[in-house]
């Protein structure tokens, strides 16, 4: 233990910018997964085409080669960003299609005759989805959109990997000092990682729940 007392601060300095890459990757996933969802059930069918190429392209490609791309492709063709930058970057584009599958079903889950009567009178195909299915829909997509944002917590680690010293970046320095404890170091780790997956799973939980009890 004495190892992970000494490297605490390191841990705790890791563990933020992990937090940071949640909360930045988190938040573009979700606004780039709802226009995708969007444009998944839209009218137009280019738009639905488009949408569709990209959800299975990209989340059928490892984690590991779009941080790739974001971290040595990018900065080829002259994008000048920091690596935490084009991690967040890669994290959000990983994630955004998994976030569009989540609102897309919890949409789909909504009886198709509430969108007949939205239409019936008068209502556009982006009244009706605003005002009329996404309200509905909300509560079953929330479980599901608690486990992406659990499995991106995870990822962030593979940021690791590609010069942002994140949480699981802090601990490979702390174990290239102390070899001798590397079984503390990584159950410390763990711990601050279940800081974050247990509440939102317990969230997740808590709401599949009470959105059964409401069915």
């Amino acid at each position: 233990m004495d190892a992970v007392l000494e490297g605490l601060p390191l841990l705790i300095d890791g563990f933020l910018r992990t937090l940071s890459l949640l909360g930045i990757a988190g938040l573009g996933a979700f606004v780039i997964g709802s226009i995708v969802a969007a444009m998944r059930i839209s009218p137009i069918a280019s738009l639905r085409i488009l949408a569709t190429v990209y959800t299975e392209l990209v989340r059928n490609t490892p984690l590991t080669l779009v941080l790739f791309g974001c971290a040595f492709v990018l900065p080829y063709l002259d994008v000048r960003l920091s690596f935490f930058t084009l991690a967040a970057i890669g994290l959000t584009v990983y994630t955004s299609p998994f976030v569009a599958e989540a609102i897309r079903s919890g949409v789909n889950g909504v009886p198709i005759g509430q969108a007949e009567a939205a239409r019936s009178i008068g209502l556009g195909f982006g009244q009706t989805l605003g005002t009329v299915v996404l309200p509905q829909a909300i509560r079953m997509v929330i479980p599901p959109l608690i486990n992406v944002f659990i499995a991106l917590t995870k990822n962030t680690s593979v940021a690791g990997a590609f010069f942002v010293v994140e949480l699981f970046a802090r601990s490979r320095q702390i174990i290239n000092d102390r070899g001798d404890e590397v079984l503390a170091i990584l159950l410390a780790v763990s711990a601050f990682y279940l800081i974050v997956t247990v509440p939102l799973g317990l969230i997740a939980s808590a709401i599949e729940k009470r959105v059964a009890v409401l069915r």
